[in-house]
């Protein structure tokens, strides 16, 4: 995995990570359609994601929750709104509260996932729009960025073990 790029835009609200991976466009749109998959690199390597529900179609939701070093568990909730298999994905991303439901307080964020063939490779580019520039840089202070990268990190090794999965 190369991470190619990270660009923060604070006028467009805008996080954006672009890495490339050493696989075909299906294989990489597989580590976001499979929970299990998905799972295993979403959130950095110290804060693992569990998904408790994965309903992969427009309309649909996930509920996960990351749990940290000390046992200590962040929720999360999605919401798809896009999906164009195997090079889209577009869902809205938030914080959750211990019985899965949305804290309000934290907004929202939408994420846009896009694979592209490149060579035999594939690039794939995770765009998150913020809905103001408070939300942005708390969610930066969090780590976003960090995390991101971390967690983008991970995908070289699943991708390695399911190379004809």
């Amino acid at each position: 995995m190369l991470v190619i790029d990270t660009t923060k835009n604070v006028e467009a609200l805008s996080y954006t990570l672009t890495a490339e991976f050493d696989a075909n466009v299906e294989r990489v749109w597989r580590l976001w359609a499979d929970p299990r998959q998905l799972e295993r690199w979403w959130g950095p390597p110290t804060w693992p994601a569990t998904f408790e529900r994965f309903e992969f179609e427009p309309g649909g939701k996930a509920n996960y929750y990351m749990t940290g070093p000390e046992g200590e568990k962040a929720g999360g909730w999605w919401s798809f709104t896009s999906i164009q298999p195997p090079i889209r994905l577009q869902f809205d991303d938030g914080f959750a509260d211990e019985k899965g439901e949305p804290v309000e307080a934290m907004g929202a964020t939408h994420v846009t996932v896009t694979l592209e063939e490149n060579g035999g490779r594939t690039s794939m580019t995770v765009a998150t729009i913020f809905e103001s520039e408070e939300q942005m840089e708390q969610m930066v202070q969090m780590g976003m960025e960090e995390g991101m990268r971390e967690a983008v990190g991970q995908i070289d090794a699943i991708l390695a073990e399911h190379a004809n999965a």
